[in-house]
């Protein structure tokens, strides 16, 4: 059975305290949605720790993040000061974003060492680990009312942490230590993650390549035939 990858207590409540930082300041984004305080706290739970649980529910288990009481006070406590100093951590949205990054790769690496150690076979363990990191925004947005970011064209912030998660994987089946296996996750998460953001990387837009069959379709057609 495959060890379970645990990071510290402090880096943990970091990665959640950042996620939910990401939420406030997402929130904050909408000058036409006016949030309370209580309002900015559930965006911004639901944001820093929304994969772990939906992760810990589908593996039938106490959401890790209800163990203990700091969990919901970091998250809460994030949330409210990226709303209260929005101006500030807006000029910091680049460090912000290599933080976000390596929290994605944190949460991917546990959420699919996870999965691997309850006994998992490796395609699921790879959804659970993607779930677990980017389930919080996807929580996020159904919050809001607003379409899964996902679901756009996006800098491949699910792609990273399946790649993430699918390296996690196989290193494991190739014998790996769990610990060594996790390093490469997140090393693979955040390099693609920055990546994509620095140089505006996206999966091709559904509208785009249908555009481009039916351009290709009608060149075919205007094409004069052999027989002609």
């Amino acid at each position: 059975m495959t060890e379970q990858f645990i990071i510290p207590l402090w880096a943990d409540l970091l990665s959640i305290g950042i996620g939910s930082l990401q939420g406030a300041l997402f929130a904050a984004g909408f000058r036409d949605r006016r949030l309370d305080l209580l309002g900015v706290a559930i965006i911004g739970i639901a944001t820093g720790f929304g994969g772990g649980i939906l992760r810990d529910v589908l593996l039938a288990q106490v959401p890790a993040a209800l163990q203990t009481n700091w969990h919901l006070i970091v998250a809460t406590g994030a949330a409210l000061l990226g709303m209260l100093l929005e101006r500030i951590f807006h000029r910091l949205r680049h460090f912000i974003t290599v933080l976000d990054a390596l929290t994605l790769g944190l949460f991917g690496a546990i959420g699919t060492s996870k999965a691997l150690a309850l006994g998992l076979e490796p395609v699921p363990a790879v959804f659970l680990g993607a779930l677990t990191a980017v389930g919080g925004s996807v929580l996020r947005d159904l919050l809001l009312n607003l379409p899964i970011a996902l679901m756009h064209v996006s800098s491949l912030y699910a792609i990273a942490a399946i790649a993430g998660a699918t390296s996690l994987v196989g290193l494991v089946a190739l014998g790996a230590p769990i610990a060594t296996a996790a390093t490469v996750c997140v090393a693979i998460t955040v390099v693609i993650r920055v990546l994509a953001v620095l140089f505006s990387w996206t999966l091709p837009e559904q509208r785009a390549l249908a555009w481009r069959f039916a351009w290709r379709r009608s060149v075919r057609s205007a094409e004069p035939s052999s027989d002609d």
